[in-house]
């Protein structure tokens, strides 16, 4: 798949994601909302698996299912650079969120060469996502050094 980067610019609108009653501070490197701002992915390219998550809110069912199944594997994400970015603010118009017609709940997987691997409509499962993941070259080598 093409890089994801050059063809939209990665811009996240602004969502916190803050579960019922909120993030850990510890899960802080692992999920982390953007600010209307954030301009691209850039800072991840080569050195993390971003997996953007969007929502209509953070009270979304499917963003609070996605979010709970995520810190339920932490080391998983961990072992495998992944960094969780939320956007549960359709109002604040981020460019990625536009530049895709994102309309509602939908989860992005982000490889570290910055193409997308993955887009669905629903939660997936860590284990699918580690399956993905697993199958990379790059995870490939990673897994051997």
């Amino acid at each position: 798949m093409p890089p994801i980067l050059p063809l939209i610019g990665l811009a996240l609108g602004a969502g916190a994601l803050l579960l019922a009653g909120g993030a850990r501070a510890r899960d802080g490197d692992l999920i982390r909302p953007l600010p209307a701002e954030t301009g691209d992915l850039s800072a991840y390219r080569w050195e993390k698996r971003p997996v953007v998550i969007f929502g209509a809110s953070a009270e979304d069912p499917d963003v609070r299912r996605q979010i709970e199944m995520l810190l339920a594997v932490r080391s998983g994400l961990r072992d495998r650079d992944i960094v969780v970015l939320t956007d549960t603010d359709p109002k604040a118009l981020g460019r990625l969120r536009t530049g895709l017609a994102l309309d509602g709940f939908a989860v992005l997987l982000v490889g570290k060469d910055g193409g997308v691997k993955l887009r669905e409509d629903h939660p997936v499962t860590p284990d699918r996502l580690f399956a993905l993941i697993d199958r990379m070259p790059m995870r490939q080598r990673e897994m051997t050094e």
